[in-house]
């Protein structure tokens, strides 16, 4: 993860070099080494992803002249990848990036005793129907939509018996598919409230800059760029619904037509795609992918 990045470019070395320092360890080596277990601890994948993401946008910038605040028009990033987008942008740094995640990684995995929440992914069912299917499977307990990933994909999250009883309702409201998901954590519901007080004082103690260009935030799917107002949308992303959607929706009815993933994969490539029509994506994580991005430059 990561690897060939740093191995054939130094701008992208310095970045991991910048992470682990913040982090008062070595991420790198478990992003480049593994162990896999080690790396997909919430704590450490979040911090690794946005240095994966940035460790390819500085490379954009030393070897194909990418300049954010005259080429691109906004920036946006899916749950922690809004913090990539962020320090992207300018609104704070690497390190603080870093440290941000790791507090929020950590703080998410607190929040919920193991074993007594859950997420599930709706696959078939529109925003709409998928929120009536999460209030019907509450029965008191919490359940809401997590993400709206576009194309029929709308994740659930809240109290493990709730979102089981989700899925079981989703098959009956015509959902193609609908299975828990493999993650440690109920994410982006409320009962992720104490980790969201937590980054509220995290973040309280950074000076949050304004980006050099707009970030379109998750909970608003609109941008941002106050520094005040992106604290409380980061604050309020962590139990609030990833509109990404709404998001790439907006962008495109902005204007944009070229979207390009910067980081490791390709998920958001593919999403983009649903929702977008007409919209052409690029993924840039990797050397080669470098040098295709700068032989086919369409900024």
């Amino acid at each position: 993860m990561g690897k060939s990045l740093a191995a054939n470019f130094a701008v992208a070395q310095d970045v991991f070099d910048e992470v682990d320092a913040a982090l008062d360890g070595k991420l790198s080596t478990v992003m480049f080494e593994g162990p896999a277990d080690t790396l997909m601890l919430t704590e450490n994948a979040q911090p690794a992803l946005m240095a994966v993401s940035l460790a390819a946008f500085r490379v954009l910038e030393k070897e194909a002249g990418l300049n954010l605040k005259s080429d691109a028009q906004f920036v946006a990033g899916h749950s922690l990848g809004e913090y990539s987008a962020l320090a992207a942008a300018g609104a704070f740094t690497v390190a603080e990036a870093a440290r941000l995640l790791r507090t929020r990684g950590q703080a998410m995995q607190k929040a919920v005793p193991v074993g007594e929440g859950a997420m599930a992914a709706l696959i078939g069912l529109e925003f709409d129907a998928a929120s009536a299917v999460a209030s019907e499977a509450a029965q008191g307990d919490v359940c809401q939509a997590a993400n709206d990933n576009g194309g029929g994909q709308v994740v659930v999250s809240g109290s493990k018996r709730a979102v089981e009883r989700a899925v079981e309702i989703a098959k009956t409201r015509g959902a193609k598919r609908a299975m828990l998901l493999p993650v440690s954590a109920p994410f982006h519901c409320a009962l992720m409230q104490p980790a969201a007080d937590v980054m509220a004082q995290a973040l309280a103690n950074v000076s949050i800059k304004a980006p050099s260009v707009p970030v379109v935030a998750n909970v608003l799917a609109a941008p941002v760029q106050d520094s005040a107002q992106i604290l409380r949308t980061l604050v309020a992303q962590v139990t609030g619904t990833v509109r990404w959607r709404e998001s790439i929706a907006y962008m495109a009815g902005a204007g944009v037509t070229n979207f390009y993933e910067v980081g490791a994969g390709k998920v958001l490539s593919g999403l983009i795609k649903r929702i977008a029509t007409g919209a052409t994506t690029s993924a840039i994580g990797n050397p080669e992918d470098v040098v295709s991005f700068k032989a086919g430059r369409t900024l």
